[in-house]
């Protein structure tokens, strides 16, 4: 189903260039700032009229009476010095409607032009726990993501997690002095059970040492050119260090319903022996030069306070590669291996100078030409009570784990209070449901570029743009579904080859509007990559569903009317349910 903002902009349109026989002139339809003014409103005719030199009421009159949409909309009325307003009519939403349960896809319509889209997202370190560091750019690149791929996208994910580097050493060394050697399937294999269990504890012990004892700091340097150089012992234990604790992050993954997983993995490790080359092309192409020893692209437009051509540093100089040469290594491989016409990168605004200087490198390269969208995406803080960046009572980092463990525990409570006579095992499904739901929903329906501070009382609510809210809202539509099924009434047989709906009442016509637009929400929030603009039209459409469900009863009306409310009933179902599921990653239960 074509959206109807779409439809409408290009009948004005053109019903504006065959007035003005421009052809650069369009209608501009926005959604109406205020209802009770229609639903859709035509900004165009002020600025077409000031190009043509005529009195923009006057076009607005010339316009409304060329253009035929009856089909779609009442009879346009004219507001003020120029603008038009529209109004839905409810044949139009009455045939939208069924075309929206008859497709399969809600009226989500592929995009025109399909696009190979790497997302970059996650990106956690070796021997390291995940923190809530992690999570916004991990949920905000799974949500864009499975938007994306709603449009018919193809999106290759890439995690790129921070593998290599000289921190290895230290580790490599520290493992030696700390490993259990025991028989697993007749091999003898060297374990270090502080690593299996807290990561975090194994790495700050190994950084103590390499800090206070020159001798185990020299020796680590040791362990680096082993790894550098392959060394089968090193890369032996780099490997279990690695697998240790990619095996924690997918189990987060999991529980967040994050689409990750180890085919998506692509750290540093992989780009090792592509950066001398990224260097060499750089040289070669007379981009890259020696400034004091290192060596450096100076693009253009980026300066430094003393107003200096600020560097962007690909080798030190002692040879050393950097961050800034790998993300090179990546961002070549991803357009010329992957093939991909966009890149997206989900990071916080922190990074903001180094993605700029990363882009303007790839295009100066000649890596990406006019026709391919690198993209950063920031994020701002999740902060604690008192404005800073969230922290412990101690000071220390949250760790995700343990983050999403009280979310869960305190889901509980409230499901407990709420509905104590739920069986064991469906109180902690939904808890389960509710309390990670509820961290991530509370993330999304924020605009990503501000900070926000983060609050189990308000994401727990059941009221308000909250994850329980909507997943309350779900639940209440199938309750309607089951009751009815207890009454003998088999919904499905009911709603299946229905040709005709008949809406008159306001609520109805209300929640038709809204389900008629989901598609559009879709385009608009994957277009911007922002999230909160897919949580605002669910939240919405839950409103209006209240209004529908307190105004309209469903299941003691009759006839045609009956099965219009079960047919709002279902679509809006369904249009939660696919909003909160697929596309955010929430788990939607049946029963509350």
């Amino acid at each position: 189903m074509k959206p109807v903002l779409d439809i409408l902009e290009q009948r004005i349109s053109d019903v504006l260039r065959k007035i003005s026989g421009v052809e650069n002139c369009p209608a501009i339809v926005r959604p109406a700032a205020d209802a009770r003014f229609g639903d859709y409103q035509v900004n165009g005719i002020m600025a077409a009229a000031k190009q043509l030199k005529m009195n923009p009421r006057q076009l607005a009159e010339k316009v409304v009476a060329e253009l035929n949409i009856s089909d779609i909309c009442q009879t346009p009325e004219i507001a003020g010095p120029g603008f038009i307003n529209l109004r839905l009519n409810s044949e139009f939403l009455g045939k939208g409607l069924l075309e929206i349960h008859r497709d399969g896809k809600l009226g989500v319509e592929n995009a025109a032009n399909p696009q190979r889209v790497v997302v970059d997202y996650s990106g956690p370190n070796i021997a390291k726990q995940m923190h809530v560091g992690h999570l916004r750019s991990t949920i905000i690149g799974d949500c864009i993501s499975r938007m994306l791929e709603c449009l018919g996208h193809t999106v290759i994910r890439q995690n790129h997690i921070g593998d290599w580097g000289t921190q290895f050493g230290m580790l490599l060394r520290h493992m030696k002095d700390n490993s259990e050697i025991v028989v697993k399937d007749n091999k003898t294999v060297a374990i270090h059970s502080d690593l299996l269990t807290n990561a975090e504890k194994f790495y700050r012990d190994a950084k103590n040492r390499f800090d206070t004892d020159s001798d185990f700091a020299n020796e680590s340097r040791e362990w680096v050119v082993k790894l550098q150089s392959g060394d089968e012992e090193a890369v032996g234990k780099w490997k279990m260090i690695r697998d240790i604790t990619l095996s924690h992050c997918q189990n987060l993954y999991n529980r967040l319903h994050i689409n990750l997983n180890r085919k998506d993995v692509r750290g540093e490790s992989f780009y090792k022996d592509m950066l001398a080359g990224v260097v060499a092309d750089l040289r070669k192409k007379n981009l890259a030069i020696e400034s004091e020893g290192a060596v450096c692209v100076f693009p253009e437009g980026f300066k430094g306070k003393d107003g200096e051509p600020l560097p962007f540093i690909i080798q030190k100089s002692d040879g050393a590669y950097l961050y800034a040469t790998t993300d090179l290594a990546a961002i070549r491989f991803r357009l010329q291996e992957l093939h991909a016409n966009r890149v997206i990168y989900v990071t916080d605004a922190r990074q903001t100078l180094h993605f700029k200087m990363l882009f303007a490198v790839a295009k100066m390269a000649g890596w990406a030409d006019e026709s391919i969208k690198l993209e950063h995406i920031t994020f701002g803080t999740m902060l604690g009570a008192d404005g800073k960046p969230f922290k412990t009572r101690t000071g220390g980092t949250v760790k995700l784990a343990e983050l999403l463990d009280e979310a869960v525990e305190r889901a509980r409570a409230v499901v407990e209070e709420k509905n104590p006579d739920l069986p064991e095992e469906q109180k902690q499904e939904i808890a389960q449901a509710v309390g990670i739901g509820a961290v991530k929903y509370a993330d999304y329906s924020n605009n990503r570029d501000s900070d926000y501070v983060f609050s189990f009382d308000k994401m727990l609510a059941m009221d308000g743009n909250t994850a329980p809210y909507m997943q309350y809202a779900y639940a209440r539509i199938r309750s309607i579904e089951r009751k009815a099924e207890q009454n003998g009434l088999d919904i499905q047989k009911e709603l299946t080859g229905i040709c005709e709906i008949s809406l008159t009442d306001p609520a109805e016509q209300a929640l038709a509007k809204q389900l008629v637009q989901y598609g559009q929400a879709i385009l608009n929030a994957a277009a911007d990559c922002r999230p909160n603009y897919l949580t605002g039209y669910l939240y919405e459409l839950s409103q209006a569903f209240s209004r529908f469900y307190n105004a309209c009863p469903v299941l003691q009306s009759e006839g045609q009317t009956r099965t219009t409310r079960l047919l709002l009933c279902d679509v809006t179902a369904r249009t939660i349910r696919h909003g909160m599921a697929e596309l955010l990653g929430i788990e939607v239960p049946e029963q509350m």
